[in-house]
């Protein structure tokens, strides 16, 4: 990994500086790309954005940036976008600031204070390398300022025609995949969460593998397809919506139930169910439970300290399955008649076990 500080003055960096909003955002004479296509926008409210030109005319340090340098010369802006657009608007009379009362404007300033900003340099770190070298660097550097995201920091390393289209099926607010699945997608489409989701639901959680194997591929189809089915999937399977389903791993659940034969009104029947049973506490479990039978989807309510005491001085400190004696904290609650055969977390269906038979009941 190639990491070397450099400092670029801010007449270089707004060089050339354009916004193309969707087409993305270049300065440093064009070889810069401040804000790549459908990456996130610009979210720095007024006061940030005016704090980062006053310590420019105050001359005081602003964070370190990090670009990242291309095979073909060209740089992508990695940390720094915020900050970097802030000083472009600035620059380009987008916004004025507050000074004693009055509002100013980057050509409201006199010569000698414009060439006090010109003339500002910024500290920035040229990063280059291979994929593995630069992501490494990259979660270990822990981005400051406003802070990346994973995602945003592997969409800094496997750029490419593939994450271009990528990004514009999933990566801007009111995008295709936003309006799809906003009530199935937890997170924000400008963070790349609706992107990672969507990467992390085809690859079976191998995201980096997925985005350095596709980097190269001319368009993300292959992705936005499986994602459209997938939501499809979820919407004819559980017809009836429920806040509980926003935020569920559906990628995982589709992956393993996509081609079986399911009975709609059977599942929605045992949802109504499980939905008013006191002692399914994570209700958005529910359903994967009724697809797979998996119990620990449910976080099932647990016996407290007091029936549990109450048990143990009932049985006198003996296991009800080896007949053995431990001390409390050797042994824990299990249900007599299993909550899958209709047994709740009650006293009267509550025996100490110690922890080697209730594992072993519980197939641990």
């Amino acid at each position: 990994m190639k990491i070397q500080l450099q400092q670029i003055p801010i007449r270089e960096v707004v060089s050339g500086y354009v916004d193309n909003d969707e087409e993305g955002v270049l300065g440093y004479g064009g070889k810069l790309n401040i804000r790549p296509k459908y990456q996130r926008e610009f979210v720095y409210k007024d006061a940030q954005r005016d704090a980062v030109i006053d310590t420019i005319r105050r001359g005081f340090p602003l964070n370190v940036m990090y670009w990242v340098k291309n095979e073909d010369g060209t740089y992508e802006v990695l940390d720094g976008q915020q900050r970097t657009i802030s000083i472009a608007r600035y620059f380009d009379n987008i916004f004025s600031i507050n000074e004693d009362g009055n509002r100013r404007k980057f050509f409201n300033l006199t010569d000698t204070e414009k060439e006090q900003i010109l003339n500002y340099n910024l500290m920035v770190y040229f990063c280059e390398g291979n994929d593995k070298e630069k992501l490494d660097w990259f979660k270990t550097i822990n981005i400051a300022g406003e802070r990346l995201f994973v995602q945003e920091l592997r969409n800094a390393v496997y750029t490419g025609t593939w994450l271009t289209d990528a990004k514009r099926h999933f990566s801007k607010n009111g995008c295709a995949a936003y309006g799809l699945a906003k009530d199935y997608v937890a997170g924000a489409v400008n963070r790349q969460d609706y992107l990672q989701t969507a990467i992390d639901w085809l690859s079976g959680g191998h995201i980096e593998d997925y985005m350095s194997d596709h980097q190269g591929d001319q368009n993300a189809n292959e992705l936005w397809l499986y994602f459209q089915n997938v939501i499809s999937w979820v919407k004819l399977t559980f017809p009836k919506y429920r806040s509980e389903m926003k935020g569920i791993n559906w990628g995982k659940l589709y992956n393993e139930f996509k081609d079986a034969k399911l009975d709609t009104d059977e599942l929605e029947t045992r949802i109504v169910e499980l939905m008013q049973d006191d002692d399914v506490t994570k209700r958005a479990g529910i359903y994967e439970y009724v697809l797979n039978g998996n119990e620990r989807a449910l976080s099932l309510r647990a016996f407290d300290d007091k029936i549990k005491r109450a048990a143990y001085e009932r049985q006198k400190g003996v296991c009800s399955a080896c007949g053995k004696q431990f001390a409390i904290e050797e042994m824990e609650a299990d249900h007599i008649t299993p909550w899958s055969r209709g047994g709740k977390t009650v006293a009267d269906n509550c025996q100490m076990l110690c922890r080697d038979d209730n594992r072993r009941k519980s197939g641990i």
